[in-house]
């Protein structure tokens, strides 16, 4: 435990930050997972519905600062094949 009143409430605003940046990577891995069992069905209806939720997930990450901006592109492509796929063999 920090002795400085400064050092304890750094400690304290990082432990918070910490739990937030958690969240929101939980968040934005849920999307994504949800994305896949969507395109498992094999519905594109269902699976454009789950795309248009991942993509604005995966941008609200990168302005929140979760993960960055080619990481998020490397995503965005990756969910945007497999769309491409879905939609191509109905």
């Amino acid at each position: 435990m920090p002795n400085i009143r400064s050092s304890a409430k750094r400690d304290s605003l990082s432990k918070a930050a910490n739990a937030k940046n958690k969240a929101g990577k939980s968040n934005l891995k849920t999307t994504l997972k949800k994305f896949d069992a969507a395109a498992n069905t094999g519905d594109p209806a269902q699976a454009a519905g789950a795309y248009k939720v991942a993509v604005k997930s995966v941008d609200r990450a990168v302005s929140k600062g979760l993960i960055h901006k080619n990481n998020a592109a490397r995503k965005k492509s990756k969910l945007a094949r497999r769309m491409n796929t879905i939609s191509s063999d109905r």
